[in-house]
């Protein structure tokens, strides 16, 4: 999959910067899709980062609140969040953890810090579901930091893969209606790396820490921290650090070319199935 071939190479095509807001019960992170610059990346509907010192910027957590019609995907950089919801479901996602929440037809959830100072840092991401897979039954996969395997494709290059595969290391999560791809990318000052993206996919970087470049010679373009940089071009992708390490995510998703309706925390492909969302949610059939 990532064996690099005679493909035209990806390049940025939109740059992002997040827009400071609160979630939850006042959590204070940043929005980098899902907001007026750019609503959603087909089929990813949501990207949040949150990362504060500031106990009081997070300890409010997101009390019980439901979901309907995508997923949910938390990875933690630093931290401990306590998930709980109405089927009976409660696990602790600790540094490093990620959980990949398929809400379907329905649940009421919640997402709570279990400590009161320190670093709380990391990402959530929705990716949505196609009309078929709306109203599944709901489902978790979970896996602690110790069983999210580690590429090293080259010295300086080290890549923790949730989602799809570098060379032979696969990553534990699998969702075959987008077939995504979710790598945490670390390179050290000045490393480099291809990697082929799925041909077909949407794909974004975002740059948590450092700057880093995408594409070569005069075709390069930089990445700065903070910054989400929307690919496009071909699948051949080459990204080079700068003078300092760096730290991105890559994620790409098979786009699914349907209707969006949303509200909040449902996401369906009509307003008619949207009003029953909420009819069904206030009559407790979550």
């Amino acid at each position: 999959m990532n064996a690099i071939a005679q493909t035209q190479p990806a390049r940025i095509v939109r740059k992002v910067r997040g827009m400071p807001t609160s979630d939850g019960a006042g959590v204070k992170l940043t929005r980098v899709i899902g907001g007026p610059e750019l609503p959603d990346l087909d089929p990813f509907l949501l990207l949040d980062e949150f990362g504060t010192d500031k106990a009081e910027d997070y300890i409010a957590g997101f009390p019980a609140h439901p979901h309907r019609g995508f997923e949910t995907v938390t990875y933690m950089l630093d931290g401990r969040m306590r998930h709980k919801d109405n089927h009976g479901n409660e696990g602790l996602l600790t540094s490093g953890a990620v959980q990949w929440m398929t809400a379907g037809r329905g649940l009421v959830h919640s997402e709570m810090p279990e400590q009161d100072s320190g670093r709380m840092r990391g990402f959530q991401l929705w990716v949505n579901l196609p009309a078929k897979d709306k109203m599944t039954a709901p489902k978790y996969q979970e896996f602690a930091p110790e069983k999210i395997p580690v590429a090293q494709p080259k010295p300086g290059v080290s890549v923790k893969v949730i989602a799809g595969a570098v060379g032979d290391v696969a990553g534990p999560i699998a969702q075959p209606a987008t077939d995504p791809v979710y790598l945490d990318i670390a390179l050290d000052a000045g490393a480099a790396w291809e990697y082929a993206l799925p041909e077909g996919h949407n794909a974004f970087l975002y740059a948590y820490e450092g700057t880093a470049t995408v594409g070569e010679g005069d075709d390069g373009r930089t990445l700065e921290t903070r910054e989400l940089a929307v690919l496009g071009g071909g699948p051949s992708l080459s990204l080079r650090a700068g003078a300092q390490p760096a730290r991105v995510i890559l994620v790409a998703g098979r786009p699914i070319g349907e209707p969006v309706m949303r509200y909040g925390p449902f996401v369906m492909n009509t307003k008619q199935e949207l009003m029953q969302a909420f009819v069904d949610f206030q009559e407790g059939r979550f």
